[in-house]
């Protein structure tokens, strides 16, 4: 079956960094960027609010007057400016992510439900509502600095600067407003939604590191003494922290064993971690070592990918939608994440401290489990589409050429039985021949 059985060595550059769980985390919400970007708004409207002080007070100070009049009358001439810009941008907001929740849901519905996770993961759908929101905020902020004074020699606050990063928060929303409404065409797009799925499967694949396939494991671990159940809701495991379990387990003196595999849905009192090794953790220093919610994340995740790239082609192909061309766009980036998987140590990751010691063993998927994952399921359904079977045999042609010998077995079967069953759901002989030719675009 391949190198399940050998060991991945995470060290040097590739060890994890503590709050990488956290950020990741955070960027499956979408309220956390907003309330940044308001008390953001706030600070920036506080340090304008101060500077326009400022310059009031030294021209003041100067008694230039005539100068102080002139920011006076121009502050007031901008006034409906910003006036008009806070009573509009709400409506604005409103009316711009309406249409894009109505064109997610349509995403959705084409595709696969786990699309709205990319719109919510989405920089650009983040930032936009930000600015947005803080445009609104900091011009409210600016009318309150305005004052009922006409003394020049009594006037403490004309709101000059504030105006003027109020008309360039304007233009940038302006400008993240195009951005916006391009990316969210593209969401609506089969090409673009795959290919951002492809890349978030290969940046968890770089950032989980290269292993050292055949190296020496660390030593068999020690007999198992104990294991930590998990004691919060049901749900599926997301991540790990693997930083803070290895810092566990060096000062115990221990190793830990992850139990489930990321992805596994996990009950109340399912154990969780194993432990290896004389003393058992205290159950505090590990809570919320183990992350679960109510969906798979990609962040380490290394099976999420291509769920969803069959999810997407099992849709496509089923009869009431009848796409074949879209599952052919799935079998490109399936082939094309098992192409940087198949060279990799799979099996056991064994994560070490700084002096070398294995201190966490993390099991990941098996070279066997992937192709499956990949295959099993588009093949049973595209027995009646030739332009998928064609792609999906080019596909295995080009990965049997990049497979070393113990990791061809599951590709040689899926072929042979992807073979077989054209054979027998195809009645014409030259339909058959056709069905079972090799082509990298299906019908090219």
């Amino acid at each position: 079956m391949g190198n399940e059985g050998h060991v991945a060595h995470i060290t040097g550059p590739r060890r994890p960094r503590a709050l990488s769980p956290l950020r990741e985390h955070l960027r499956d919400t979408f309220w956390f960027a907003p309330s940044v970007g308001l008390v953001c708004a706030g600070l920036l409207w506080w340090g304008a609010s101060a500077l326009d002080l400022e310059i009031v007070a030294l021209l003041q100070r100067e008694k230039a007057y005539a100068a102080l009049r002139e920011l006076v009358s121009v502050a007031e001439d901008t006034r409906t400016i910003v006036t008009t810009i806070s009573s509009a941008m709400m409506t604005f907001i409103g009316v711009v992510f309406s249409i894009s929740l109505v064109a997610v849901q349509m995403a959705s519905g084409q595709l696969t439900p786990r699309v709205v996770r990319i719109f919510v993961r989405s920089r650009i759908s983040k930032l936009t509502l930000t600015v947005f929101l803080a445009t609104f905020l900091f011009s409210l902020l600016v009318l309150t600095s305005y004052e009922s004074e006409t003394d020049i020699r009594r006037v403490t606050s004309v709101p000059v600067v504030q105006n003027l990063l109020t008309m360039a928060l304007v233009v940038l929303s302006l400008v993240l407003f195009i951005a916006y409404v391009s990316a969210t065409l593209r969401l609506m797009q089969v090409g673009p939604v795959v290919d951002r799925i492809t890349r978030e499967t290969l940046r968890m694949l770089a950032r989980q590191g290269t292993g050292k396939e055949g190296a020496e494991d660390g030593g068999s671990l020690a007999p198992e003494t104990g294991r930590v159940a998990h004691t919060g809701r049901a749900g599926v495991v997301r991540d790990v922290h693997v930083a803070r379990l290895v810092r566990v387990a060096r000062r115990q003196g221990v190793v830990l064993r992850l139990l489930p595999r990321i992805g596994d849905f996990v009950l109340p009192g399912t154990p969780v971690l194993a432990v290896h090794g004389e003393t058992l953790p205290p159950r505090w220093a590990l809570r919320r070592t183990v992350s679960v919610g109510v969906e798979r994340t990609f962040h380490q995740d290394l099976g999420l990918g291509l769920r969803q790239l069959s999810d997407i082609a099992l849709r496509a192909l089923s009869p009431a939608v009848n796409d074949p061309t879209t599952a052919v766009q799935c079998l490109d980036r399936i082939v094309q994440i098992l192409a940087a998987v198949v060279g990799r140590p799979l099996g056991a990751v064994h994560h070490r401290d700084r002096r070398g010691a294995v201190r966490l063993v993390q099991n990941v998927p098996a070279w066997a489990d992937l192709v499956n994952l990949g295959l099993t399921e588009i093949r049973a359904a595209a027995l009646h589409s030739p332009q998928v079977t064609r792609r999906m045999l080019a596909g295995i042609d080009d990965l049997l050429r990049l497979a070393p010998e113990p990791r061809r077995e599951p590709l040689v079967r899926h072929r042979t039985l992807l073979l077989h069953a054209v054979e027998r759901a195809v009645p014409a002989a030259p339909d058959r021949r056709f069905a079972s030719s090799p082509d990298r675009q299906g019908i090219g």
